[in-house]
């Protein structure tokens, strides 16, 4: 029997091979393993997209770190393991930043660095695929690390990165009847058009959702809170499709004024009204052999739906002024904030255009049901505006955890972004132009937006008692008519300054006045 120490750790990472395992728990297993053979306070596997590392998997590091993307430009340390064929060690008074710095776990010090690193670049099929590295505390800690060693733990690890992502690949080639390799890289994020982040079990049964029906061209009717991400699931559908070739347009239904909505869907012809100095195509045409995408559906006037319906039905479409029908092959997917099936009931929506859009509905969970995708979330938007403003690091204290953790999210994912922008604008602020400091987002930004939150319920407060008892939208549109009032006398009805103080365009504004009857 072989006297290495490190044998039964290398066996039982080599048994792990032959486990049919998920992704995440595949290379949690690794890292641990890692850790036993050579002891260090982190490691982390990530993987090469373009100009940026992507961390997969993390051990003894922040759990935002998974959220964040790592330019290589803006770490040298990355950039100089990535050129070296070998593994190396940087000494502990290497002038080259750690980019781990201020995220070991459990660490509570702000200016706690990493004084021992070392790492190796992984080659996959002969080409560059990522790297592995690991971190320590301690100065020295790496002194009597066998390279050899980490050598054979590099190509462990690639055999590991080989085995997990055929067998995801598959698994893909059975449930969707085409290869997914090149869509699939690995499993703790699956990348769409834009970033999509998470792990926990609602979001894994919408990916499996987004894939299933991105075979079909049926229409989808996308549903949930404001920010939660709608256009991207869409786009997220279109991207997975047979259609994937071919133009996704977006039509913002909420923002289409009222006398231009069919031009704008359908297009029109020179002179077909004032202002019409020369033929237009419309968004159907713009979309043909590809996907129209249907933003805030459940805003188009029952004039504008009855034409929209023509079109869904026949696939026929007239532009404005025009005689002749053009044939169009689009597929749509609609999104909305609504209760459509309500709206129906309420008489505000088709029934017929409601039946024909939601031929596959899909609810999209909102934040607060996500768990910890609220922390990859943050991570990512983290560093996002670390890099934007030039900080050394940027990381979420336990107390700022929590606060994410416990706060109800309103505004979702878009609400999760402006608060960390707000956050990092002013830990930059305290910091200076400190760029070599470690610094700490406290939690005070979510307490501000707590209180504006508490603003807004005592406003609703305000609502006369007469109103209970009444369908939600006439609530709601008396609260708007009370509390738009409210704020147009505090500006001497200026439109302009009204529409700033609420965060919407003042054409937006004027057109809510309309709706509700009230003049401007």
């Amino acid at each position: 029997m072989t006297s290495l120490p490190w044998f039964n750790s290398i066996s039982s990472l080599v048994d792990d091979l032959a486990l049919e395992l998920s992704p995440v728990e595949r290379y949690r297993r690794l890292l641990l393993g890692i850790r036993k053979l050579i002891p260090c306070d982190a490691v982390a596997l990530l993987r090469l997209e373009s100009d940026y590392l992507v961390p997969l998997a993390v051990n003894g590091l922040s759990k935002d770190t998974l959220g964040r993307r790592f330019l290589i430009d803006d770490h040298p340390r990355f950039k100089v393991l990535l050129d070296s064929p070998n593994p190396m060690r940087f000494p502990a008074n290497s002038a080259l930043s750690d980019p781990y710095d201020g995220l070991i776990e459990g660490v509570t010090s702000l200016q706690l660095e990493v004084h021992d690193c070392m790492g190796c670049a992984l080659f996959y099929h002969g080409k560059l695929w990522g790297l592995l590295t690991l971190d320590a505390l301690m100065q020295d800690s790496f002194n009597h690390v066998d390279f050899d060693l980490l050598q054979l733990i590099a190509s462990l690890t690639v055999a590991t990165v080989n085995v997990g992502e055929r067998i995801e690949q598959l698994r893909g080639q059975a449930r969707l009847a085409q290869e997914q390799a090149e869509s699939y890289r690995l499993a703790i994020t699956h990348q769409t058009a834009r970033e999509w982040l998470g792990q926990s079990e609602p979001m894994l049964n919408l990916q499996k959702e987004i894939e299933l029906v991105s075979q079909s061209d049926l229409t989808v009717l996308i549903m949930g809170e404001t920010g939660v991400g709608k256009e991207l699931v869409a786009q997220s559908i279109h991207r997975l499709s047979q259609r994937a070739k071919k133009p996704i347009v977006a039509v913002n239904c909420a923002a289409l004024p009222e006398n231009l909505i069919e031009s704008e869907l359908f297009g029109h012809v020179k002179g077909a009204f004032s202002g019409a100095v020369s033929d237009r195509m419309g968004k159907f045409e713009q979309a043909n052999n590809g996907t129209l995408f249907l933003d805030e559906v459940g805003e188009l006037p029952l004039i504008a739906q009855a034409k929209l319906l023509r079109v869904l039905q026949s696939g026929q479409l007239q532009r404005l002024g025009a005689e002749k029908e053009i044939h169009v092959d689009v597929r749509i997917l609609a999104a909305t904030n609504r209760d459509l099936a309500n709206e129906v009931k309420q008489g505000r929506f088709r029934a017929d255009l409601y039946h024909r859009l939601s031929v596959y509905p899909m609810l999209i969970p909102p934040l607060r049901e996500r768990g910890h995708d609220i922390l990859l979330l943050a991570g990512y938007f983290l560093e996002q505006n670390r890099a934007r403003l030039g900080l050394r690091a940027l990381r979420l204290d336990p107390l700022a955890q929590s606060a994410l953790l416990n706060y109800t999210w309103p505004g979702n994912v878009r609400e999760l972004e402006h608060v960390i922008a707000r956050a990092a604008l002013k830990v930059f602020g305290h910091s200076g132009a400190d760029k070599q400091s470690i610094v700490s987002m406290s939690a005070i930004d979510m307490q501000l937006t707590e209180s504006n939150i508490e603003d807004t319920q005592n406003s609703i407060d305000k609502v006369p008692l007469a109103l209970k008892g009444q369908d939600l939208r006439t609530i709601q549109d008396d609260f708007l008519r009370h509390y738009i009032s409210e704020r147009l006398d505090a500006h001497q009805n200026n439109l302009s300054a009204t529409a700033r103080e609420l965060g919407v365009n003042r054409a937006n504004l004027a057109r809510l006045l309309k709706r509700l009857n009230m003049r401007s």
